[in-house]
């Protein structure tokens, strides 16, 4: 243990509670603060909260408690008019704009606005985490953490959002979350002053100023700025895969992915879609087509706020902000963003392909331009002018039409 830690356990020692609570031998330094807690085990003198029944041994407590209930908050900050349901809360809040810090930390020297907030920071020197789930046994230094924890099992989500109805497990997500409804943006890059809507947001963009990159494999001690290209570049130290396909030689790690890729080549797709009959051979697959219908968009970008249907696709687009390209080509160096891409580009050398017209025979090496030259045949043009409502079998045709309109 380190001196100073030392230091901390010796004070407290010798801060001795004098008066022991004999049911439960709480201990506290003033007879009054006893005597108040024994009403906890007596049931004298307790004050009921009528909305709720929750019970208090103050009429104080109980007075702040039921602005829970009525929302009131009558402490208003006079420098950005924010309110508190607590006077004792309002001066604490007031330090942030003062920048008073009077809670120090004698190990490592940060400082709080709270004395609760230096308590809990002690925690990560002692490696104390007293409250525990009692599913999972897992522990947290906060008892917040442990009530949010919870709601993991239960799938309660209590915070509602007023605008549109969507609820959260977290405050901090619903707060996060108004922003997108109000377009609020706190959080400004001190570099270049682009500004973000979530703190973890700026946290992650200015690892492009400073080049931090805190995640490393540690296997091949490669670094990257995203938790989920590290974990994606894992994959390609993982080369076990017993399970290989008879027909195109693919190799997979689990037998039951084999499985259901065999429905490829099987024409097999048994996930049907009632809305508007394509089939899908997994039933994941299926599940986030759905979504094209509902429109549903879960996973938010949280530097431009742009939706995506999958994480997937989110993890990749995170890439585009960062240039992070973890995939690499071991015939030629070139690396890439996403594994189809690099799957494609190995095309390039090997002068496979795999993708055949059922029509004419043609092959082609790119799942893309299979699809793009099936039109020739079946005569699709799915993009259409909105200005003359000419129709084009290619975006890009589109793309160069739409400029005989503005020129």
């Amino acid at each position: 243990m380190s001196p100073r830690l030392m230091s901390i356990n010796q004070q407290r020692q010798k801060k001795k509670p004098l008066f022991d609570c004999t049911v439960c031998h709480k201990k506290f330094t003033q007879a009054g603060n006893l005597q108040i807690h024994l009403r906890a085990h007596t049931g004298k003198n307790l004050f009921e909260c009528d909305v709720c029944f929750k019970i208090f041994t103050l009429p104080g407590n109980l007075e702040t408690h039921l602005r829970i209930h009525t929302k009131e908050k009558p402490f208003e900050c006079h420098v950005c008019f924010k309110n508190f349901s607590q006077a004792g809360n309002l001066q604490a809040h007031l330090r942030i704009h003062k920048g008073e810090r009077p809670f120090n930390c004698n190990v490592c020297d940060k400082s709080f606005t709270q004395a609760g907030n230096l308590k809990t920071h002690l925690r990560t020197h002692t490696g104390e985490k007293d409250f525990e789930c009692t599913l999972c046994f897992k522990r947290f230094t906060q008892v917040g953490n442990l009530q949010t924890h919870l709601r993991t099992h239960s799938g309660e989500k209590i915070y509602d959002c007023t605008l549109c109805n969507q609820t959260f497990t977290q405050s901090a997500h619903l707060q996060s979350h108004i922003r997108t409804h109000t377009g609020e943006k706190p959080f400004e890059c001190t570099e270049c002053h682009r500004k973000f809507s979530q703190a973890i947001s700026l946290k992650i963009h200015l690892r492009t100023h400073t080049g931090e990159k805190p995640y490393e494999c540690t296997e091949c001690h490669r670094k990257f700025s995203l938790a989920s290209s590290l974990k994606m570049h894992l994959r390609t130290h993982i080369v076990q895969k017993p399970f290989e396909c008879h027909v195109c030689f693919k190799k997979f790690s689990q037998a039951g992915n084999l499985q259901v890729h065999l429905r490829i080549h099987k024409g097999k797709r048994p996930f049907d879609c009632n809305v508007c009959d394509k089939s899908f051979t997994q039933a994941g697959h299926l599940k986030t087509h759905l979504r094209t219908h509902t429109g549903e968009k879960n996973f938010e970008c949280t530097l431009c706020l742009k939706r995506f249907t999958q994480v997937g696709n989110l993890q990749t687009h995170l890439r585009t902000h960062y240039g992070e390209k973890i995939y690499d080509c071991t015939l030629c160096n070139q690396t890439f963003t996403q594994a189809a891409h690099l799957q494609s580009h190995i095309r390039t050398h090997t002068g496979e392909k795999p993708f055949e017209c059922t029509e004419c025979h043609r092959k082609f090496s790119q799942a893309i331009s299979l699809k793009m030259h099936l039109r020739t045949h079946t005569g699709e043009k799915p993009y259409e002018c909105t200005e003359c409502h000419r129709k084009f079998s290619q975006r890009s045709s589109l793309k160069m039409h739409l400029r005989t309109h503005t020129d």
